[in-house]
């Protein structure tokens, strides 16, 4: 018995250094040739540079040459459709809450397709146009539920809040959303059939969050000057989208940790009890070809020289690459930046160039200054540079 146990021990202790090994994801071969496939598309990723990369150190015309070939390359990934001959948005529905009047409207972006969104004025009567806000949320919230958080605090402010839903969440959901308790929405079945389709959740939601945009600059009660996005989470991705899309947005507030999704990919390698290897995010983020074009920070560079607000940090390498690109803007003053209040201060974090493979996620976070507990809406940052911004 003690003999078989010790076989045992050793054939796990073999595995496990083999997994380890495995980890790096080299060739053993003389050649260097690789033949496990995941192996191999993890070394494509590895060359893969993007296109359209932020280069620190551009002037301002090489900057704005920039800028328009990214905006190229958006427009190329994301496939809105060219949509005419729909009807105007509609008002269906106002009442007067405690804190403010609560409209909602329906908009048609293309055949056959309704979106509904909420919009929330101040109490307050007024002859002027306001700064507006356009909500979006994050993963698993909706828009009734952005009354109850950011938007609720915007219109606090004396701003006109505009709420929408994700695609396939709250309005936007299938069956689930018959259960009102229920936030755990179905992004995948239909992220996949974009997918199939040509086209990509990103791209989709993206395409709706435009329309509202669109309608909201015809609206007289809204500043037409002083329109902010404001994204949750999920709600950056789409933010990102519609900013380089749309130059009259006038500031962006980015409620999230700044990643480098293609470094995630590359540094979350770590193999599970069961011997498999996951993907550190879901389908309903998967768009074809968007590593070939830029990375998060890339995008975000490309929002200058417009305000922007980060409120739950990332690597110093990203904040840097944007904060070079504002300064490539004429703007540098127009970026700021906040950590979690855990990695706040600069003796609290590294200064990392690159990360290692074989990162679980519990390894990946903290290693990028993220505090997953602390994530929330930051108004206690937002609302004061809202303030000075729009006052």
């Amino acid at each position: 018995m003690k003999r078989f146990l010790n076989i045992l021990f050793a054939l796990a202790m073999t595995l496990v250094c083999q997994a380890q090994e495995d980890t790096t994801l080299v060739s053993h071969r003389a050649d260097g040739r690789l033949e496990n496939t995941y192996a191999v598309v993890h070394q494509m990723l590895h060359k893969t540079q993007p296109k359209w990369a932020f280069k620190k150190g551009m002037t301002k015309k090489e900057f704005t040459k920039w800028k328009k070939g990214l905006r190229k390359g958006m427009a190329e990934i994301m496939k809105w459709p060219t949509v005419t001959g729909q009807p105007k948005p509609l008002c269906v529905n106002s009442e007067r809450k405690e804190e403010w009047i609560e409209e909602t409207w329906e908009c048609y972006p293309m055949e056959g397709v309704v979106e509904t969104f909420l919009v929330l004025r101040p109490l307050k009567a007024t002859n002027e146009p306001l700064p507006a806000l356009l909500c979006i949320p994050g993963s698993g919230q909706t828009m009734r539920d952005l009354k109850r958080g950011m938007a609720r605090d915007y219109v606090r402010e004396g701003w006109i809040a505009v709420c929408v839903d994700n695609a396939a969440a709250g309005d936007q959901a299938d069956q689930e959303n018959k259960y009102p308790d229920s936030w755990d929405y179905d992004y995948e079945l239909s992220s996949r059939l974009l997918l199939e389709l040509g086209w990509s959740w990103l791209g989709y939601t993206s395409f709706l969050n435009y329309q509202v945009l669109q309608w909201m600059k015809t609206e007289k009660s809204i500043r037409r000057d002083r329109i902010v996005v404001s994204g949750f989470s999920l709600g950056t991705e789409p933010m990102m989208v519609i900013g380089v899309m749309d130059d009259d947005i006038y500031a962006f507030v980015y409620n999230d940790f700044l990643c480098n999704t293609q470094e995630r990919a590359l540094s979350m390698t770590a193999i599970d009890e069961k011997g498999r290897r996951h993907f550190p995010n879901s389908i309903r983020h998967l768009i074809p070809d968007y590593w070939h074009m830029f990375n998060f920070a890339d995008v975000c560079c490309a929002l200058a020289p417009r305000p922007l607000i980060f409120t739950e940090g990332g690597l110093d390498r990203e904040f840097n690459l944007v904060r070079s690109a504002y300064a490539s803007s004429g703007s540098p003053d127009a970026v700021t930046c906040y950590h979690y209040a855990r990695f706040q201060d600069p003796a609290a974090r590294v200064d990392r160039q690159s990360l290692p493979e074989g990162l679980t996620m519990a390894e990946y976070l903290p290693m990028v200054n993220v505090d997953p507990g602390h994530h929330y809406f930051k108004r206690d940052l937002i609302l004061p540079w809202l303030r000075e911004l729009l006052k």
